[in-house]
């Protein structure tokens, strides 16, 4: 089993404004999330974010400390959220075993040992991670779809309505800075978290899935005035910098994960940006 990682370092957003099309995707997109046998991580030096994607197979995959982090348990400074986009698969956390359906979620909490990643019989779980620094220590908890907050949003004649299921949100469960959720786009509809806006006091990773292989969903960030896109493919992810926008419109309806962390944990808020006053 092989846990792997690499490091992404913030940037200026002046910096940005010159940045070319392969160094954007160098700095922010994250590909090849799931490879069979392997955990794969991001660490991030916004508010030290972590993304990753775990894809177990006949082996158990189990949640290893990285160099970066300097400790001897993953979570031993960390919160850790993990969506399943795949098949039903087995989470156990020091221990006790807990089985996540497709787009089903668990929190774990600050202080847990071990953490590890498996098959549930023939599935092919497909485990999104997040993970942010933790202050305390909260209680692990599996949360369904029938658990999440539900907010239904836009509109078909604007192309962007859609469901925003809060899954991991102080209104469902306690955490210490790590928000994460899903917005599923209705049928028709393709424009995601529109109207935009930034969040200066925390940074946001997208992971966009549910997307068929043929189709492609253009990603755009930057400052308002500053934007820039990234075409992105099914189960990939980006990184968005507190100072930039992050919205996006595919060539077909999808699926996407927004996960938070940093300073102000209330999910309204946000400085809205009028689509008028983007360029």
């Amino acid at each position: 089993m092989a846990t792997n990682y690499t490091v992404r370092y913030a940037s200026n957003p002046k910096n940005f404004k010159h940045y070319d099309t392969q160094r954007i995707r160098n700095d922010f997109l994250i590909e090849n999330l799931f490879r069979a046998g392997s955990i794969n991580l991001v660490y991030s030096h916004y508010d030290r974010y972590i993304v990753g994607g775990a894809k177990p197979d006949e082996n158990i995959l189990k949640l290893n400390a990285i160099e970066p982090l300097k400790v001897e348990n993953f979570l031993d400074r960390r919160e850790l959220g993990v969506i399943n986009v795949g098949e039903e698969g087995i989470i156990s956390v020091d221990g006790k075993s807990y089985k996540i359906r497709n787009k089903e979620a668990i929190y774990i909490g600050r202080g847990i040992k071990d953490v590890t990643f498996s098959k549930f019989e023939d599935s092919q779980p497909l485990f999104y991670i997040n993970s942010a620094p933790a202050h305390t220590s909260h209680p692990t908890k599996h949360i369904t779809m029938d658990d999440a907050e539900i907010v239904e949003k836009g509109s078909l004649e604007s192309s962007n309505h859609r469901l925003i299921n809060k899954l991991i949100v102080h209104s469902v469960v306690d955490t210490c800075q790590l928000q994460m959720g899903m917005t599923i786009l209705k049928k028709g509809s393709v424009w995601n978290t529109m109207p935009a806006h930034i969040h200066d006091r925390r940074m946001e990773a997208y992971f966009y899935f549910d997307l068929s292989d043929n189709q492609i969903v253009s990603h755009f960030m930057g400052e308002p005035n500053e934007t820039r896109h990234i075409f992105m493919h099914n189960n990939q992810a980006v990184l968005s910098p507190p100072w930039s926008i992050h919205c996006g419109s595919g060539t077909s309806s999808y699926s996407f994960i927004w996960g938070m962390a940093g300073e102000n944990i209330d999910y309204g808020d946000m400085d809205p940006v009028k689509p008028s006053e983007m360029r």
